[in-house]
């Protein structure tokens, strides 16, 4: 038996390098671009370009830009998550694909389907005009690019916390008398709150790295639309300096964030 066993775990050592081949090449190639970044990137002249006037204008914008961005799919987003996960109603799975649409699509037609519906001449800009109101290259601009990517994650992710939770929960709540809204606040949101959170990371991320919409609807004008990734590309011809700075800056957030997240799923 124990023969056996010997061999079979020899076999299967043996065995294991048509999966570590393969899975070591796709980390190197993940890998690999990531550290010549962080090698090139942090020197002597890190913080001269980082704290540059630049970069600091791109990384307000892209904090304050991001956070509206989130705080809209919060407002919007978690009672839509709960009704997608707790009612059934006609429409509902056309509802949840156009939902989940925004997330497949590239960003450069996100950014064009924005500038067609709400660009001055677009099929709502003379209702928008009506109202005193020009969105396309102003900071709302990048805030409503930002929603229009993010949102989704954070309504997926709020989605699934809300399905995860045990109907029974919900019907004793009611007969213990609870109204709607002492049910959704002092039941669910606590329940679903590890998902809550999950989704929002995911969305503060998205919105942080967001590039294409945002280019194409808001344009690239500095201390007015020019997040950081923006600020990157354009560092690309004036600045390779900044660019550098910004983006192991971009990679430390991610880091840091994908942190939080992986630490409340092991929670």
């Amino acid at each position: 038996m124990r023969r056996s066993f010997n061999r079979l775990k020899t076999t299967n050592s043996q065995s294991d390098w048509l999966f570590v081949v393969p899975g070591l090449f796709l980390v190197a190639l993940l890998g690999l671009p990531l550290l010549a970044l962080l090698l090139r990137g942090i020197g002597p002249d890190f913080w001269v370009y980082a704290l540059s006037d630049t970069a600091l204008a791109a990384l307000r914008l892209s904090l304050v830009t991001s956070t509206l961005s989130l705080a809209l799919s919060l407002l919007a987003g978690t009672p839509l998550a709960y009704l997608l996960a707790r009612r059934e109603f006609k429409g509902k799975a056309f509802l949840e694909l156009l939902i989940d649409l925004p997330v497949v699509l590239p960003p450069s037609v996100a950014g064009l389907a924005l500038l067609i519906a709400f660009g001055r001449r677009g099929v709502f800009g003379g209702w928008l005009a009506a109202l005193g109101l020009s969105l396309p290259f102003t900071t709302g601009a990048v805030v409503l690019a930002q929603t229009f990517v993010s949102a989704p994650l954070y309504v997926r992710a709020a989605r699934i916390g809300f399905e995860e939770i045990d109907p029974q929960l919900e019907e004793a709540a009611r007969v213990e008398g609870a109204t709607q809204w002492q049910m959704f606040r002092e039941v669910m949101m606590p329940l679903a709150g590890r998902a809550l959170v999950s989704g929002a990371v995911l969305a503060l991320t998205r919105a942080l790295g967001e590039f294409g919409a945002t280019i194409l609807f808001a344009g690239n004008l500095e201390g007015v639309t020019q997040t950081m990734p923006l600020a990157i590309y354009l560092g690309f011809e004036r600045s390779l300096g900044v660019a550098i700075a910004l983006s192991v800056v971009l990679v430390g957030v991610s880091v840091a964030l994908l942190g939080l997240i992986r630490n409340l799923e092991r929670r």
